[in-house]
């Protein structure tokens, strides 16, 4: 696998709106899932949450004439049989998508290093709980929204637990707020270890190093609830990992949904679901990353 290239795996929930279908598999099972699917399956599908995104890291292809810069990987809990309706949906829409993993129920997680991707996007939350455990970069896509017009593909992350690890979070649950900014300004010059989104930023990164920084098809921002004097701590570990963020918004715990709306985010990460909510009611797509202190005994 071409380490220089970004590596996205999304699930079909994900890229297109399989509502209808999964209601029959909730509710009458998997032979009637499964009959429905043949009996549909030269009926495209609607998009999904993630179809816009996905077809903006695909476009990225386009702007550059050497060998890709992405890739996007369909993991899907459907069987080869059962999934030629998704394939006839990807060949409708143009989607330049020809591999694949249909895992006939099974979480499909376990091929996200064999793909050597560094997201996997899914509208399954305990495939993406059981990604993050085995240590693989993964999201919950909980909403979607109307596609930004603008051709730059806009990403927006929270930080603690999601770029960063929950090192610091834990000590804000813990101890509270006067304690967190203790230890912040004493751990300044301490880099914060990994979160798991970290590498993803770094392929974001490593693509926009192919382009003029004005002319670059992604923009990434930061969007943290903190604020100084804990902010340098963040500027100083991007700094120590070498990677650049274009946009950095220290909030100090407003709503985050005004300002990635003012971003004009494509997607939001974040590790808490009220930060989601928060994007989703500015229609803003967002992605739950279940991961750190603040996810532990949650369903």
């Amino acid at each position: 696998m071409d380490n220089q290239k970004l590596v996205v795996a999304v699930s079909s929930r994900a890229l297109f709106n399989l509502d209808e279908s999964h209601a029959i598999f909730e509710t009458q099972g998997k032979e009637a899932f499964c009959r429905y699917q043949i009996e549909h399956e030269n009926e495209i599908l609607p998009p999904g949450f993630g179809f816009s995104l996905v077809k903006k890291f695909l476009d990225i292809n386009k702007a550059f004439p050497g060998a890709p810069l992405v890739e996007i990987i369909l993991l899907s809990q459907n069987s080869a049989d059962t999934g030629l309706r998704i394939f006839n949906s990807i060949n409708h829409y143009e989607l330049a998508i020809s591999r694949a993993a249909f895992t006939s129920g099974v979480s499909p997680y376990e091929y996200i290093p064999a793909f050597g991707a560094h997201l996997f996007l899914s509208a399954n939350g305990e495939d993406v709980r059981k990604a993050l455990a085995a240590g693989y970069a993964a999201a919950t896509i909980v909403s979607g929204a109307v596609a930004n017009p603008s051709p730059q593909l806009r990403i927006a992350f929270d930080g603690d637990a999601v770029l960063f690890s929950d090192e610091s979070e834990r000590i804000y649950q813990q101890h509270g707020l006067a304690a967190f900014a203790a230890n912040e300004r004493s751990e300044a010059h301490k880099p914060l270890s990994d979160g798991p989104l970290k590498e993803f930023l770094s392929a974001l990164h490593r693509i926009q190093t192919h382009f003029d920084q004005d002319l670059s098809p992604i923009r990434t921002a930061l969007v943290t609830a903190r604020a100084a004097p804990a902010h340098e701590r963040v500027v100083r570990t991007l700094r120590a990992w070498g990677i650049r963020i274009d946009e950095a918004l220290f909030l100090g715990g407003m709503p985050k949904g005004a300002f990635l709306k003012a971003f004009g985010a494509d997607i939001f990460f974040d590790d808490q679901k009220g930060h989601c909510d928060s994007a989703e009611s500015h229609q803003i797509a967002a992605a739950h990353v279940p991961h750190g202190v603040t996810n532990q005994h949650r369903p």
